[in-house]
């Protein structure tokens, strides 16, 4: 997906935003731009893919935790990228979607080796922060604190607490300003 500061909006526009659910938010991923010749998400080469290659700034613009569901839910499984808007990064660990950055010229060189050849196969590490495709091998960015959740399997912070609710209970009860309510 080429392009710098692709917004949430062109992710998933607003008035697709309707339902009480995600479910079915893929089917608008794009709704706007996938119209528009060699547009990735309605080429048939890419079908299946689940890394998402990007450039800077990609989820910027609002809030909406709607866009990395829809990309989630389209069967994207990691994004390699430039940089990130932070609040879409942040929406996207949630969900356990990985968002590691690479140098501009990585992020060049996979976006021309997949156009160049869409069947190459990508694979992002993150124990190691990694990303290769082919012969090219790159090394991704990742927060440490981000990077141990995903490699230890405790990104899903809600999951989390529901695990050990009767703990997190018990700490309510303790506390002052929870206790009443």
């Amino acid at each position: 997906m080429r392009g710098d500061n692709i917004d949430t909006d062109r992710i998933i526009p607003a008035r697709f935003l309707k339902a009480v659910t995600f479910d079915g938010l893929e089917t608008h991923l794009f709704e706007d731009d996938r119209s528009a010749p060699g547009h990735p998400f309605a080429n048939p080469a890419y079908a299946g893919a689940a890394i998402l290659l990007v450039n800077a700034n990609f989820g910027c613009g609002s809030s909406r935790e709607h866009a990395p569901q829809a990309i989630h839910r389209w069967g994207i499984r990691a994004i390699v990228g430039q940089s990130f808007s932070e609040i879409f990064f942040g929406n996207a660990v949630a969900l356990g979607l990985p968002c590691v950055t690479a140098a501009p010229e990585a992020v060049a060189a996979l976006m021309d080796t997949v156009e160049r050849d869409p069947s190459v196969g990508i694979d992002v590490d993150l124990e190691a922060l990694t990303v290769a495709a082919g012969a090219l091998r790159f090394q991704v960015s990742l927060p440490p604190a981000v990077q141990g959740s995903f490699v230890s399997g405790q990104w899903d912070a809600t999951g989390l607490l529901l695990d050990r609710y009767e703990e997190v209970e018990a700490v309510g009860r303790r506390l002052p300003y929870v206790r009443g309510f």
